[in-house]
């Protein structure tokens, strides 16, 4: 998943209130202010500012509806990138950027009588601008199961031949996983954000930026620029991405190895072959400009390795097979992943199937080996933890004279107990009934999944909120491994095991998911001093609204391109979908009597999951912090062996790059522009895929022939 590092962050941070005033005194006191708001306070609310407004009306009508509109337009980016590579990226400070660029002009535009005026007039101010993007967050979420579980239920076989047939079932198997993953947000907050004081970088950044923009002396100059960046490079985008797909090759998809071959270099075909070309995409740029140097060049090393040095090497020596994809030309494929002779996944494997098991396990053993190097507290926390025998205090709000409370919110902002505990209840009934009746789980099944889904949560926050990066739909994985041994022990045959390791997969991965992205919403709302109950009720509308909105988007793509479903049905599908296939590889092996695993391949990945435990502790045992950035991001790596999309990796290993010298060279128009030039070519491009896939369903797209 593309995000942020506390690097990045911390130079998003960084001058967020420029303004550039031709008077020396607002100058200097522009210079101040950008000081003070350069290393915040973030382990506790926002001290509050002398001519801070007063919010009488936080939770509103036209912050819960632009939040979910901004949201929508994030999901649907989300799901078009997710499909290529499997990155996706957070709509925090998308919703705070776009919220404020849309909501403060039409609060001072509106007046405050008349129905119009009621719903969009009237000061605008951080707490409510806290509820767009707590909406918009809720709104773009989940989608990361329709680009990994959900299509992988399709490949197998598992549900109906198309989608459109399924849409009760994907809307209640959405339901499942995010509304038990934002009831039980509300005690993870008070954990993780009250006691622990977590950083959260992106959230923690998202608040600052979003007290930049309200503040009334500096704040209108930095938003209306920010805004302005954001809307341009959104705009280019996306027409760049619509216009593109009518003239491939040439503005989009340069093909250089084809191009060198048919003027007589023929030996240069395998660089076209193994997937060395370059694609002109804005998303992964801006994805490689958010993500750093680090993990963008770990991304493209193991590019290389897999694809330049293994999967060559696999060839060459005979123990991976490609498929001629023409009689004419030598052109071949070396992607499958499904084979017609099951003895073929062992003994004639293709190089993207050989590399799948190295990748998947070294994302693993990464995610988990980080995780436990930076869980010492939580277990020293635990032995500490006070436990209250008497079942009436357990939904009793926390009373404001109890001297361990460290919460700062009033207590009558916080969400009551009875709402949560209730919801969970019901949610948990709901999945159970849902899951029992359109995916034959048991209720012992159904009570697992959603244990496991509580349970990776804390591994989802607890990475979060130290370093910014999301593992759960990598670790989640750990649910289809304990489903295997499941559905073995009970003698389950083939497709009813995968069916039950997908479902359980999905509940516990974006139930995960959601209260991982939902607890970050709470850490802004915390230091902004917004009411986290206002936030939890825009939470639960944006969850409705993704609800029905993800399921939707999964559709058109599916209808538009296929490939995404039934993968050798067109050689040049558009989405790699490397996250299908790596829970589609994992269903089938932890399902079958016999591992399908290559033996060469299976011992290289036991050897790169050392080397990557190795690294992992050793950086954090021995490194100085200073010179992590040098050693590589194994989670990047491993996506790479299960992406064979190699122009991505190289996009954004160039769009890591130009940040770097950007920042070198400018760093005031860097700490203004950089992230809004980057959310808005992730943005724009995603959105204009998602016309692009309307195009195709109305036979007008460019793939059409003439």
């Amino acid at each position: 998943m593309a995000s942020l590092d506390d690097t990045d962050v911390n130079v998003l941070h960084r001058n967020a209130s420029s303004t550039g005033s031709s008077n020396e005194k607002e100058r200097i006191i522009v210079e101040e202010e950008e000081y003070t708001l350069e290393k915040p306070d973030i382990s506790r609310p926002f001290p509050r500012e002398p001519d801070e407004m007063v919010e009488t009306h936080q939770l509103t009508i036209r912050a819960v509806f632009v939040g979910c509109c901004l949201g929508a337009v994030v999901g649907a980016s989300n799901i078009y990138l997710g499909l290529k590579t499997g990155f996706t990226f957070g709509p925090q400070l998308f919703g705070a950027i776009f919220g404020f660029a849309i909501i403060k002009p039409l609060s001072k535009a509106l007046p405050e009588s008349g129905i119009i005026g009621r719903l969009f007039g009237g000061p605008f101010g951080p707490k409510e601008n806290c509820t767009v993007q707590s909406a918009a967050t809720a709104a773009g979420g989940i989608g990361i199961l329709f680009v990994s579980a959900v299509p992988a239920l399709y490949r197998l076989n598992l549900l109906s031949e198309l989608p459109k047939s399924d849409i009760g079932k994907l809307i209640a198997l959405t339901a499942c996983a995010s509304f038990f993953g934002v009831f039980f947000v509300i005690p993870l907050r008070k954990y993780y954000i009250v006691k622990q004081k977590l950083t959260f970088p992106t959230p923690a950044a998202t608040a600052v930026t979003i007290r930049a923009l309200h503040n009334s002396r500096t704040g209108a100059v930095a938003a209306r620029k920010k805004s302005l960046a954001l809307m341009w490079s959104f705009v280019v985008a996306f027409c760049f991405k619509v216009v593109s797909g009518y003239a491939p090759g040439l503005l989009f998809d340069w093909h250089i190895g084809w191009t060198l071959y048919r003027i007589g270099f023929t030996s240069i075909i395998g660089l076209d072959n193994y997937g060395w070309w370059i694609e002109f995409t804005p998303a992964f740029f801006g994805a490689g400009m958010l993500s750093g140097l680090n993990a963008s060049w770990s991304f493209l090393g193991g590019s290389v390795l897999a694809w330049g040095i293994i999967a060559p090497s696999l060839i060459g020596n005979k123990l991976a097979v490609g498929v001629s994809v023409s009689d004419e030309f030598p052109l071949v494929s070396y992607n499958a992943l499904s084979f017609d002779d099951p003895s073929d996944f062992t003994t004639a494997p293709s190089p993207r199937y050989w590399l799948l098991w190295p990748g998947i396990l070294m994302m693993l053993v990464y995610s988990f080996t980080d995780l436990g190097m930076n869980s010492g507290f939580i277990i020293t926390a635990l032995r500490n933890l006070k436990f209250n025998a008497n079942p009436r205090e357990w939904f009793r709000d926390t009373p404001s004279a109890d001297e361990e409370d460290e919460d700062e919110s009033p207590v009558e902002d916080r969400v009551p107990t009875l709402w949560w505990t209730l919801g969970l209840a019901a949610s948990t009934i709901m999945c159970c009934a849902i899951l029992a009746t359109m995916f034959n789980m048991n209720v012992g099944e159904a009570i697992l999944s959603l244990i496991l889904g509580f349970a990776f949560s804390f591994i989802g926050v607890q990475s979060a909120g130290t370093t910014d990066v999301n593992p759960v739909t990598a670790v989640a994985k750990a649910s289809q491994l304990v489903f295997g041994g499941i559905s073995k022990g009970a003698g389950l045959a083939i497709a009813p095991a995968q069916t039950v390791n997908l479902t359980a997969g999905i509940i516990a991965a974006g139930s995960a998911a959601q209260s991982t992205d939902m607890t970050g919403d709470l850490k802004t709302g915390y230091l902004l001093r917004a009411k986290p109950r206002n936030q939890f009720v825009a939470q639960l509308c944006g969850a409705i609204v993704a609800m029905f909105l993800n399921v939707g988007l999964f559709i058109l793509f599916t209808t538009a391109s296929r490939c995404i479903l039934v993968p050798d049905v067109d050689t040049h599908c558009p989405y790699g979908a490397p996250s299908v296939s790596a829970w589609v590889a994992v269903a089938v092996a932890v399902t079958s009597p016999k591992l399908p695993i290559p033996s060469s391949s299976g011992f290289t990945a036991i050897g790169l999951a050392i080397f990557t435990f190795i690294s992992v502790v050793a950086k954090h045992l021995w490194v100085p912090k200073k010179y992590w950035q040098y050693i590589p991001n194994w989670n990047a790596v491993g996506l790479a062996f299960v992406a064979p999309q190699i122009p991505f990796s190289i996009a954004m290993a160039i769009g890591s790059t130009f940040n770097y010298f950007w920042a070198k060279r400018n760093p005031k128009g860097f700490d203004m522009y950089m992230f809004a030039v980057a959310a808005g070519m992730l943005a724009g491009e995603g959105l204009g895929g998602v016309l692009q896939a309307l195009l195709a369903i109305a036979k007008v797209d460019g793939s059409r022939e003439h």
